[in-house]
């Protein structure tokens, strides 16, 4: 440096990064929400960078609903800072009972632009510590890989891949983590090709002939319905493909039930539910739920579908989903597509979701390691 030059900033000289736990607010307007929007509009803006579309962003007063159950769930969010601003955020899931309470669900975001600076890795690190801590056996994250570059990683099902030299996939390799399924994000154009959905209801009905009913409602479940949904929901953490994971059984009691839909009922987003009744013993076999923003230029979202083992082969799936889609169609027009998660070895639902019209968007590696 010479004597006239102006000194610059000494990069040794700026504070450690540490981990900080920023709360989750009672609502978007709270005093203390600015953190919590912000690390939100953080995933938004890095799943926006990744796939090039902001049609997968959940708003902040959107996912808070889910945020706080205290009773079921715990849920924190941690945060690293550069220079005041966060550049990366994680989030901590965990059940307060069962088989579900050995397990912890883990996510993890940071800008592009901080990246390579270790700050994944100190989440991380600070994430899987909590959980051995807590007495937690085992860790789970869904994490997004795109491209189409070789050698790939292929899951124990077989079906599916991730590109072995993405950054994303070398980080969790070298941390431990095992593949243990591919998931595909699907997307359904709105408004879908009639033509194609009355075939498929046609033959959906056939199928089923007279030995199964559908129901389908806006908003609150009837209450002659909480038991058989709670149970469900309950079939959907058994029943549903988990691959190389060890996804343990997720109880949902009807006061669970009743818990999460009112939360979900508080919010912002609108609840579409299609059920498939048998007639015979008067049981709900199988449902399917949507939800779809205020703002119908944004895209609607399915959530769980699930046809009971012992009701399957009658295509309850192709009538579940023709219903949902038609009562979104019928109550709220305009919606621009609907999106959708299967797992790859899901072929029946998968062909269920390809009948209708849905396309692949994106796919998701899911991640475990015992901790």
């Amino acid at each position: 440096m010479t004597p006239s030059a102006e000194p610059g900033p000494d990069p040794d000289s700026s504070p450690t990064p540490v981990v900080e736990q920023i709360p989750v607010p009672a609502s978007v307007d709270a005093p203390d929400a600015a953190d919590y929007v912000a690390a939100v509009d953080l995933e938004n803006a890095v799943r926006a960078s990744a796939i090039g579309s902001d049609e997968l962003a959940w708003l902040p007063d959107e996912q808070l609903p889910h945020l706080l159950d205290d009773v079921h769930s715990d849920h924190r969010l941690f945060g690293v800072r550069e220079q005041g601003r966060l550049v990366a955020v994680g989030w901590y899931e965990t059940r307060r009972e069962g088989d579900a309470a050995s397990t912890a669900w883990l996510d993890l975001s940071v800008l592009p632009e901080a990246r390579r600076r270790g700050h994944g890795t100190l989440l991380a690190d600070h994430l899987e510590q909590l959980a051995r801590s807590e007495g937690r056996t085992q860790v789970i994250a869904y994490v997004r890989s795109r491209g189409d570059g070789a050698p790939r990683l292929v899951p124990p099902t077989g079906v599916g891949s991730v590109p072995r030299g993405n950054g994303e996939v070398r980080f969790l390799l070298g941390r431990g983590w095992e593949l243990g399924q591919v998931v595909r994000c699907s997307r359904l154009a709105l408004p879908p090709d009639e033509e194609a959905l009355g075939a498929i209801r046609e033959r959906a009905r056939s199928a089923a002939g007279d030995a199964y009913r559908l129901h389908t409602w806006v908003g609150r479940s009837p209450e002659r319905w909480i038991d058989d949904l709670a149970a469900l929901e309950t079939r959907m953490s058994t029943d549903a493909p988990a691959g190389g994971l060890d996804e343990p059984e997720d109880v949902w009691t009807a006061e669970r039930f009743r818990d999460t839909e009112e939360r979900a009922l508080a919010g912002p987003r609108t609840r579409f539910t299609a059920v498939a009744e048998h007639v015979a013993s008067g049981r709900l076999a199988g449902f399917s739920q949507l939800e779809a923003p205020v703002d119908r230029s944004r895209p609607a979202f399915q959530h769980d579908t699930l046809v009971l083992r012992e009701h399957r082969g009658h295509r309850l799936g192709w009538a579940l989903k023709v219903a949902t889609t038609d009562l979104l169609q019928a109550e709220r027009p305009g919606h621009p597509a609907v999106f959708t998660y299967n797992a790859e070895e899901n072929r029946p639902m998968l062909d269920v979701n390809e009948a209708v019209g849905f396309v692949p968007f994106e796919h998701e590696g899911a991640w475990s390691k015992k901790v």
